[in-house]
């Protein structure tokens, strides 16, 4: 059984739009190994052409509810929570067991 964490961001609107997205989708793919137990860590930027009512996934799946714990509280994913509260308009997340 693995647990899934499913996040959307919608940037805020502006100029510099399309840099902050790859900032963002950088960011995340940063905390892409930093604790045991992430079994798939997929961060992507929504593509032209493609409908899309969000700017920037997340789709993760962990061990276990304690592996998503360690990624939530780790230093690294805790470090680039003040950028993405500067940059996300909306945010959505999901969780799931299977």
């Amino acid at each position: 059984m693995a647990l899934h964490h499913v996040v959307m961001w919608k940037l805020h609107d502006g100029d510099d739009k399309a840099i902050r997205v790859t900032e963002v989708v950088r960011l995340l793919q940063g905390c892409a190994a930093i604790v045991p137990g992430i079994i798939r860590f997929e961060a992507a930027a929504a593509q032209p052409g493609l409908e899309c009512t969000y700017d920037v996934v997340l789709n993760s799946s962990f061990a276990d509810r304690g592996a998503l714990q360690a990624y939530q509280c780790h230093p690294d994913h805790v470090a680039i929570k003040p950028f993405m509260k500067s940059v996300v308009a909306a945010r959505q997340c999901m969780d799931y067991e299977d």
